[in-house]
C-alpha cells in the first residue's frame, strides 16, 4: 500500500512563522539580513559553530530593534535547537554534508525545513527525505533561488500561456568561472568545503541552479518526469586549471514525454557566467544567456533590454508586487528575496509551496547520477521516480496564490 503523497499538500497556517537559523556563515548571514524585511516571522534561535559568526547576527538584530534569539553553539547543538516545541521552521544553510541529516531530524520533531542546494548529495538521501516528509507531513522545500529569476518568472507565463507552442527541448546551466578563487584558496593553504566536495566529483556535482527552473516548465512530476540520462565530463589537463572541479560535465536527459534537457557545468574555464536559460518550442524560442533573445512566431526577433517590456507584460502581478518591494526595500538579490517571500507567504496563508520534497530530491539525484554515467562511460541512467508512480496527478505546475 503506497505512503499518502505530500504532491501540492497544504499545512495549516501559521500567524507568525518562528524560525530557528542553522548556519550562520556568508550564505546564512545574508539570508538573516533579507528576513529583517520580510514581515510575519520571529527569529527564535541561531545556530553556529563559530562564536564570532553567533555575535555577528545578534548585531544584526539589534539593529532592526528585534529580541535576542536563544544561540547554540557547538557541533550538535543543532539538534537541541530542532526539537523546541516554539519554532515553526528550520533554516539550513550549512555544508551539503550535514543538508538531510539535519532535515530529516527537524521534520521528524515536527518543524518544516528549508535547506539551501543541494538538499541531498545522493539518491539514498534523496529518498530518506521523501519518506520523511511523507510521514511526518511537514513540508521540505530546497532553495533553490534562480526559480524567482524574473526572466523565468516572465518565460513561465509565457510557457502557460500557450505562446512557445510546444516544449521540444530545453537547456540551463552552471558556469562560472571560479579559477580566482581556487587560486586563493590554494595560495592561503585552505579549501572551501564546497570546493572539496566538487573536486573529488565526476559528474555535475551542482545541477540544481540550472535544473530547477527547467523542472518548473517541464511540469515535472505534475504531469512529466525524467526518464534517463547520459553524462560525459572531458577532463581538462592543463596546469593553469586548478583543482576541484577541472573538468567541464555536459548531461543529457530524457523525459518520459520525449522532451530533451541539456544540463552543463563549468567552473574553471574562462567562460562568461550563464545559466543559458534556453526554451525551444514549436512556435517559439526564450533564451537569457548569452544575450537575451525572444522569437514568437507571427513576431519579430526580441533582442537584448527591448525584452524588459515583454517579459513585463508576461510576469504574474503578485510576483512583480513582491519584485518590485524588494527593489524598492535594496535587496541585495530580488531572486533570494523573492524565495523567501514566497516560502513565508505561503507558511502563512496555508498554500501549497512553491517547490516541494520531490523537487528536491529529482533535482538533487543528479549529481549521484551523472557520477554514475561518467564512470560508466556516458552510459544511460535511469533517474528514480520519487512520487512513485504519481508524476502524471497533478495536471501541471502552478504557483499558489491567494
Amino acid at each position: 500500500m503506497l505512503r499518502e503523497h505530500v504532491l501540492h499538500m497544504a499545512t495549516e497556517p501559521l500567524e507568525v512563522v518562528r524560525i530557528g537559523f542553522v548556519g550562520l556563515g556568508n550564505r546564512g548571514m545574508a539570508t538573516l539580513n533579507r528576513y529583517m524585511v520580510i514581515e510575519g516571522v520571529e527569529v527564535r534561535a541561531l545556530c553556529d559553530l563559530d562564536t564570532a559568526n553567533l555575535a555577528a547576527a545578534v548585531e544584526v538584530l539589534r539593529k532592526k530593534g528585534k529580541a535576542t534569539p536563544e544561540l547554540y553553539h557547538g557541533k550538535e547543538e543543532w539538534r537541541t535547537m530542532c526539537e523546541r516545541s516554539d519554532i515553526d521552521l528550520i533554516y539550513i544553510c550549512t555544508d551539503w554534508l550535514t543538508h538531510t541529516p539535519m532535515a530529516l531530524y527537524a521534520m521528524q520533531h515536527g518543524k518544516h525545513v528549508a535547506v539551501e542546494v543541494p538538499a541531498a548529495t545522493t539518491v539514498e538521501e534523496c529518498w530518506q527525505l521523501v519518506d520523511c516528509a511523507e510521514m511526518t507531513r511537514r513540508h521540505c522545500v530546497m532553495l533553490e533561488n534562480c526559480c524567482y529569476d524574473v526572466f523565468h518568472l516572465a518565460t513561465f507565463s509565457m510557457v502557460k500561456d500557450g505562446l512557445l507552442g510546444e516544449l521540444t527541448h530545453l537547456e540551463g546551466a552552471y558556469i562560472h568561472d571560479l579559477r580566482d578563487k581556487y587560486r586563493a584558496d590554494e595560495e592561503q593553504g585552505e579549501g572551501s568545503w564546497m570546493g572539496r566536495l566538487c573536486g573529488r566529483h565526476s559528474g555535475n556535482p551542482y545541477p540544481t541552479h540550472g535544473l530547477g527552473p527547467i523542472c518548473q516548465l517541464l511540469d515535472i512530476h505534475r504531469g512529466d518526469k525524467m526518464d534517463y540520462l547520459v553524462s560525459m565530463s572531458p577532463h581538462i589537463s592543463s596546469k593553469d586549471v586548478l583543482t576541484p572541479s577541472a573538468y567541464i560535465n555536459n548531461t543529457l536527459i530524457k523525459t518520459k514525454k520525449g522532451r530533451s534537457i541539456l544540463l552543463q557545468y563549468d567552473v574553471t574555464t574562462p567562460r562568461p557566467y550563464s545559466r543559458m536559460q534556453t526554451v525551444c518550442g514549436t512556435k517559439g524560442f526564450v533564451q537569457k544567456y548569452p544575450r537575451r533573445q525572444i522569437l514568437i512566431e507571427g513576431m519579430n526577433m526580441v533582442c537584448g533590454d527591448a525584452t524588459e517590456t515583454l517579459m513585463h507584460q508576461y510576469t504574474h502581478s503578485q510576483m512583480q508586487a513582491v519584485q518590485q518591494r524588494g527593489e524598492q526595500l535594496q535587496v541585495a538579490n530580488i531572486m533570494n528575496y523573492t524565495m523567501d517571500f514566497r516560502l513565508i507567504h505561503c507558511l502563512r496563508k496555508g498554500l501549497p509551496l512553491d517547490m516541494d520534497v520531490y523537487d528536491a530530491a529529482e533535482w538533487s539525484c543528479i549529481a549521484e547520477l551523472t557520477e554514475q554515467s561518467v564512470r560508466g562511460g556516458g552510459m544511460p541512467v535511469s533517474i528514480p521516480d520519487f512520487t512513485r508512480g504519481r508524476w502524471d496527478l497533478l495536471d501541471g505546475y502552478e504557483f499558489s496564490y491567494d
